[in-house]
């Protein structure tokens, strides 16, 4: 069975560096596990790795999604493995790298999202009830059909709160039941799954000092030449980074005030994605603040022993 590496972790963690550095060690080309990283335009504020970034290592599945589109994890699911299939044709091997936990999984445990066909007139009537009646309501609605699924989720998060009850009513199912049917599948590939783990304070401080610096290369630049070239947003516009700034366009907030949640809501989303990948068994931590070439050699030698 061939071999793929898996290098996930929270924001603001290293990933990218580690995982370019790892790639040009061992002819690796990088399939990206982030859901904001697949629109296009959308590249400040989803730290989208650049050209000059990427040292001439292959990347897949970024930028390739317009803002005005919808993307499932079945969508990415499909492509993801496409993109693996073609890297091992080439003789090279796969890394997946990201932190949207639901991508990781949807390839590792082979979990199958089957294609829903989506009601755009439900959907506009849960936006105009969250208009009316705030998000804490559809998100006590969506606690009930799926405790489970809601403790993975942040109350602010509309647009996965939405889609648990959009799963619902379009299959009958709760999204925790279909994930549980779908991972008796047999898996395809051998994942090997590296995670960076921080001390949270150093942490905290790499994501803030992140955001200044999203603020400085022109974030909010970004979000108003998007909002005029496009006129809808099912889901890219529920970003972090990017909701937070279109509140402040609407002038609901100061920019101060926009900056300080957008820091806040970027450390509890960390917090969030750790929770996630410390429940995948499998995990193997490494020390986001070793050197990166310590790192890699650990990945090296759990390449070598299996």
């Amino acid at each position: 069975m061939e071999k793929v590496i898996v290098i996930c972790g929270p924001t603001a963690s290293g990933k990218t560096k580690l995982s370019i550095e790892l790639a040009k060690k061992i002819q690796g080309e990088i399939v990206s596990a982030d859901s904001m990283q697949i629109y296009q335009e959308m590249n400040i504020g989803t730290a989208k790795p650049t050209i000059e970034e990427r040292q001439g290592i292959e990347h897949y599945l970024l930028d390739f999604v317009s803002p005005e589109d919808r993307y499932s994890v079945a969508d990415y699911k499909k492509d993801a493995k496409k993109a693996i299939k073609e890297i091992i044709k080439k003789g090279k091997t796969p890394i997946i790298v990201g932190g949207t936990g639901l991508y990781i999984d949807s390839l590792i445990y082979e979990i199958e999202y089957p294609n829903i066909e989506w009601d755009e007139n439900y959907r506009k009537e849960l936006e105009q009830r969250v208009e009316k009646e705030g998000l804490d309501k559809l998100y006590e609605e969506a606690k009930q059909i799926d405790s489970t699924a809601i403790q993975k989720i942040s109350p602010n998060d509309e647009k996965r709160i939405l889609r648990i009850l959009e799963i619902y009513y379009a299959t009958g199912k709760t999204k925790t039941e279909q994930e549980i049917e779908s991972r008796k599948n047999p898996i395809s590939y051998d994942y090997k799954v590296y995670a960076l783990k921080w001390d949270r304070d150093v942490l905290y401080e790499r994501i803030n000092k992140r955001v200044d610096l999203m603020i400085e290369q022109g974030l909010i630049t970004e979000v108003e030449e998007i909002l005029q070239r496009h006129k809808k947003f099912p889901t890219a516009m529920q970003g972090l980074g990017y909701k937070e700034v279109v509140t402040y366009l609407k002038g609901e907030m100061t920019k101060e005030e926009m900056i300080e949640k957008l820091k806040m809501e970027t450390r509890r989303y960390a917090k969030r994605q750790m929770t996630w990948f410390r429940k995948n068994k499998q995990t193997i931590w490494l020390d986001g603040q070793a050197k990166v070439e310590d790192n890699i050699e650990i990945i090296l030698e759990g390449m070598k022993n299996c």
